[in-house]
């Protein structure tokens, strides 16, 4: 057993402190504690601890609300006070900027809430394990079956009590859009018997293929007075009162005008072509998802007919072909980021503002640094609260040439 004083957080949750000179990462402790530790696993350079109890703990401990708490790995930090997790998250995203992009003098905002730290989440993905929903334990492959989740949006926690036995269903997916009441539950393997009874669209997944097997294969959800339909498969942000703050704050960092051209890359279903490109003069779309695609013509068919093209293919290779020439950019790549095949995409036109929105600090600082190559400077950076009780963190950041 080891005894550790931790001072800082790491990208991915743990705190971290010194031993020896090297950097151990204990998951269920917090900066400022002192604890005890079995390590587990000793590299050249870093550690990693066991928690095995608080020696001192942290004024900011907070006694977890979930009884799966340390076992499943969905949250990190219920055991933190949320005005700590929101300055954690501010912290590791200046720190990999710092670290891996060099912008030691770029201002890294506060950290915005845009909604209620628990039962928040419009979706939730469960495999199953012995009949019932469940999520992975931590940092392993096992699975841990739930008799709820605080994270869900209420409407969605009611239907996590009425699915009943799921024997021979591999996986359950559960959405809602919370501005128009609607629901969808996605299966994939055995359709459970009481799905018949179920308060929702339910669509099974055999081989690949979609079959409606109650309502239609899609939900609606409305942000910022414009309603969009998603599709069972498709992506959309999980937490409605965060796709309400992107909207605001993308808004605000990309300044559109009616003599704009503007670009919504990794586009979804269209939520900023088809909120924030109202205001454009054209608006280009790009996504590699079929099902995404085919909603983005019907939403912004909707608030913007004639005014757009959308383009069905990956960013990198597609961008390069499309002959309109965008003045502002909005991209919402996946965790990996831009790459530089996609920051050559982005910036082929040069214009003159690019909005980066992005879920993971590590990326984001790739990529600010090949943007800044690219020339274009980072002016603003805003992390926002998506994830509260874990340690992912969404950021919208803004470059200008």
């Amino acid at each position: 057993m080891v005894d550790i004083t931790l001072d800082a957080i790491a990208h991915g949750g743990e705190a971290v402190g010194r031993l020896d000179g090297k950097a151990c990462f204990v998951q269920g402790a917090m900066p400022g504690e002192r604890a005890e530790i079995e390590i587990v696993k000793e590299k050249s350079r870093w550690a990693r601890g066991r928690l095995i109890r608080i020696l001192e703990a942290s004024p900011d401990r907070i006694d977890p609300i979930c009884p799966a708490f340390g076992t499943c790995g969905g949250c990190a930090w219920q055991h933190a006070s949320y005005e700590r997790q929101l300055e954690w998250k501010r912290e590791v995203v200046a720190g990999q900027l710092r670290h891996l992009g060099g912008f030691s003098e770029v201002e890294v905002r506060p950290t915005i809430a845009p909604g209620e730290p628990y039962g928040y989440r419009n979706r939730m993905d469960f495999s199953v394990f012995r009949g019932r929903p469940a999520l992975h334990r931590q940092r392993s492959d096992r699975l841990v079956a739930l008799d709820g989740c605080p994270l869900l949006r209420p409407e969605l926690a009611e239907r996590f009590t009425e699915l009943g036995d799921l024997t021979g269903t591999r996986r359950v997916v559960l959405r809602s859009g919370v501005n128009t009441g609607e629901a969808l539950i996605l299966v994939e393997g055995r359709v459970p018997e009481a799905a018949g009874s179920w308060d929702a669209s339910v669509v099974a997944r055999r081989r690949g293929d979609l079959h409606t097997v109650r309502g239609r294969d899609s939900y609606d959800e409305e942000i910022a007075g414009v309603r969009l339909t998603v599709p069972a498969t498709a992506f959309f942000q999980v937490n409605t009162a965060g796709a309400e703050a992107l909207v605001r704050l993308v808004e605000e960092a990309a300044g559109v005008t009616g003599d704009d051209v503007f670009l919504d890359g990794y586009a979804g279903v269209g939520l900023f072509a088809a909120t924030i490109g109202r205001a454009a003069r054209r608006v280009v779309t790009i996504d590699s998802g079929r099902a995404a695609y085919r909603a983005i013509g019907r939403n912004l068919g909707r608030v913007i007919p004639g005014r757009f093209v959308s383009k069905l293919g990956s960013f990198e290779q597609t961008a390069p072909k499309v002959k309109d020439r965008w003045d502002v950019a909005v991209v919402d790549p996946p965790r990996s980021g831009l790459g530089a095949a996609g920051v050559e995409a982005v910036t082929r036109t040069a214009p003159r503002t690019i909005v980066l929105i992005s879920c993971d600090p590590a990326s984001l600082a790739r990529d600010a640094s090949l943007l800044a190559d690219a020339g274009y400077a980072l002016a603003t950076v805003q992390p926002v609260d998506l994830f509260p009780q874990t340690y992912h963190i969404e950021t919208v950041a803004r470059f200008v040439r």
